[in-house]
């Protein structure tokens, strides 16, 4: 789960890391209450930032000062509803302006190939790390972290000193860094970024930006609904996190139905090679029901990928260990029952491979229901084939 920059910087503030004042504005109007709010308070200059979930917010024109109530109604209403590679601009944050003498960056992040975590610290902030690493690599400090250690004061140091920040922020950075670290174990991200940190005129360093992303596989033991946005999510895959289905959406014709990650990431593979017979048919989505689906698992599977007006075919590809193929066929018969019963009655062509434990029940079960849209095919490349090459007759209207 990405964080706004607003809501990692409540995170921050609450695990002591000194950030700049401010609140959210939905409207122009309350850029302006805001915007008065903090003129009353005698810091009349503010800014204005974007809150999308993706970089390039300044290039883009989505981070603008103003001096004033009045400059902050206006570029507020600039800001707006602009798009920021894909991202439609719903809010914007109204944060106190600091007076900046120099900028750092500063990171933690899961480095999965040294399987450790790492910090990454550099003396030139406010840009591109990415840049900054292609044009200037000395001035990028990679640190790894062992987990069982940690990052204390005097870790917090050599991360402070190998980034080659200077000696005026370097207290003040070394006592940030720690607290961030807090922030990246403490809360289960995966990454945890200040870009940029700044030294202000009058000593202090803060962190005016903010990136974070929370690992969701630690959902269950942390509270981080209050940061869940229904808006960004796709309204399938939030209908298929109900049922508690592994399901994601992709950019494709021929729905996916697989039991175990390895054969759904398989099967992904195949239909995409064989679409490219048919005019590059690609996958739809995917979605594993598991080692052990039962009938209502295959069933809900089959009405969320239904769902999906892109979807044009649908391949179930199945092979029974845990998972029995006649309760898949079962969970096929029940599912388009049950969408019959709905008024939705399954127009699209179904090709169904089952192999393994159980399978020539499964068959049977399907031969003997008789479904007009369920084709059955023996091996996987050639379902994959016939899923992609009914895709394609679809889209056609043949």
């Amino acid at each position: 789960m990405d964080l706004f920059e607003h809501e990692a910087k409540e995170l921050f503030a609450e695990y002591g890391v000194p950030v700049q004042a401010g609140k959210v504005a939905h409207t122009a109007a309350e850029a302006r209450e805001i915007a008065a709010e903090f003129a009353a308070a005698g810091h009349p200059l503010v800014v204005v930032k974007a809150q999308v979930k993706t970089g390039g917010r300044g290039k883009a024109g989505g981070v603008k000062l103003a001096d004033g109530p009045d400059e902050a109604d206006a570029k507020a209403s600039q800001i707006l509803g602009m798009d920021i590679k894909g991202h439609t601009v719903q809010k914007v944050l109204i944060a106190q302006a600091s007076d900046i003498a120099q900028e750092y960056y500063l990171s933690y992040l899961v480095d999965r190939a040294g399987r450790q975590f790492m910090s990454i610290c550099s003396v030139e902030g406010g840009v591109e790390i990415e840049d900054v690493a292609h044009s200037n690599p000395e001035a990028v400090a990679r640190i790894g972290i062992d987990p069982l250690v940690g990052v204390d004061r005097a870790k917090a140091a050599e991360i402070v000193q190998a980034g080659r920040l200077p000696a005026e922020a370097a207290d003040g950075a070394v006592e940030l860094a720690e607290r961030l670290w807090a922030v990246f174990t403490d809360e289960d991200a995966t990454l945890v970024e200040v870009n940029p940190l700044v030294l202000t005129d009058d000593g202090q360093v803060l962190a005016v930006d903010g990136k974070v992303t929370l690992d969701d596989n630690a959902a269950f033991r942390q509270q981080h609904d209050r940061f869940a946005d229904p808006s960004a999510a796709d309204p399938i895959e939030a209908r298929a996190k109900a049922k508690h289905l592994n399901y994601v959406k992709l950019d494709g014709a021929v729905g996916i139905i697989g039991n175990g990650a390895g054969l759904v990431m398989s099967t992904l593979d195949v239909v995409a090679y064989a679409g490219e017979e048919f005019g590059g048919v690609r996958p739809a989505n995917f979605l594993d029901i598991g080692g052990g689906a039962s009938a209502e698992v295959m069933a809900n599977g089959l009405d969320i990928v239904l769902s999906d007006p892109s979807v044009r075919a649908v391949l179930v590809n199945v092979f029974g260990g845990i998972t029995s193929c006649d309760a898949v066929a079962n969970g096929i018969v029940s599912a388009i029952g049950i969408l019959a019963e709905r008024g939705e009655e399954v127009r699209h062509p179904i090709v169904v491979r089952l192999d393994g434990n159980n399978a020539a029940e499964g068959r049977r079960i399907l031969t003997e229901a008789g479904i007009g849209v369920v084709e059955q095919v023996e091996t996987m490349d050639d379902a994959a084939r016939r899923a992609a090459e009914l895709a394609s007759l679809a889209a056609t209207g043949a």
